[in-house]
């Protein structure tokens, strides 16, 4: 009987979620669904006839910017392709091998230290720091779930629905910092860079701190909490950075580029053409205004 009062009160509190819940999800139009969601998780209705927010935009890219080259620019795998033939592949990390299946891993031959992560998702990442206490059959029925899974229908990212699921195992990569591997993830605009996020602390503390292109540090927060009083230096190759990230955001109305720096050595991450699924909370919420206002949408 609770849990059918505690139902009904959020059927009440948030009736945008009712078609979700009644109807299965790959049943229901892009369109109206991310409505729904949109609502849910942001309190506003979406715009997609005129939007101006970030938010709104990312939107709006998922359901009318779908090209297929966005496929293979997100999956983790094919995008080394790219990566040789736009900038070299110098930039890349090296990868022990590409496998369909978990079982197919050759664990004997991996080297002590490792990653291992998904081709068609975001997020799915195993560490290894030690072969000898690493769990195998627990890693094993993480990923088979997570391949089992099609990554775009839970917030429709386009990009993602058609990649092939795949494991890689990558080199483990370390920065010589004390806040662990940093990430640089710089956001390009129809191929400019207009602003560079830091994430640090991720699996103890996680921070995220923006800069502009100078590496004046920019005073709001998205997602996870803002630390001023962190000093981050700013990377000797940064200009390179950025030129590297012009160069891979070509042609591309928005797209997220991110790189790692180790030593004067840059590598990169990935692409990324949903940051937060569009649904990431700006505080101040201006800059949801001024991200959007970067962002010209294809006719």
């Amino acid at each position: 009987m609770f849990n059918q009062l505690r139902k009904i009160k959020k059927a009440i509190q948030h009736p945008e979620l009712i078609p979700l819940k009644l109807i299965p999800g790959h049943l229901l139009p892009d369109s109206f669904y991310l409505k729904c969601l949109y609502k849910n998780k942001t309190g506003k209705k979406l715009n997609l006839n005129n939007p101006l927010l970030y938010n709104e935009k990312i939107q709006w890219l998922k359901l009318y910017d779908r090209q297929q080259k966005y496929s293979n620019l997100s999956d983790k795998y094919e995008v080394r392709d790219f990566i040789t033939h736009t900038i070299g592949n110098d930039y890349l990390v090296h990868i022990y091998g590409v496998w369909n299946s978990f079982d197919e891993i050759p664990f004997n031959e991996l080297p002590n230290e490792f990653v291992l992560k998904c081709t068609h998702d975001s997020g799915s990442i195993i560490f290894c720091k030690n072969k000898n206490l690493f769990d195998i059959p627990k890693t094993r029925d993480y990923f088979l779930k997570i391949l089992a899974k099609n990554y775009y229908w839970d917030k429709r990212e386009w990009a993602y629905k058609n990649i092939r699921p795949r494991i890689i195992a990558e080199k483990l990569m370390i920065d010589e910092s004390s806040f662990g591997l940093k990430d640089y993830k710089i956001f390009c605009f129809n191929g400019e860079p207009k602003i560079i996020q830091v994430d640090f602390d991720r699996f103890t503390d996680h921070k995220r701190n923006f800069y502009s292109l100078q590496w004046e540090y920019q005073p709001f927060a998205l997602k996870y909490p803002t630390a001023p009083q962190i000093n981050i230096p700013r990377p000797s190759n940064l200009l390179l950075m950025l030129e590297l990230a012009k160069k891979l955001s070509v042609g591309i109305t928005h797209v997220r580029v991110d790189f790692y720096s180790i030593g004067n050595k840059i590598f990169f991450g990935e692409l990324t053409f949903y940051h937060g699924a569009g649904f990431e909370h700006f505080d101040p919420s201006e800059w949801n205004r001024i991200f959007g206002d970067w962002m010209i949408l294809p006719n």
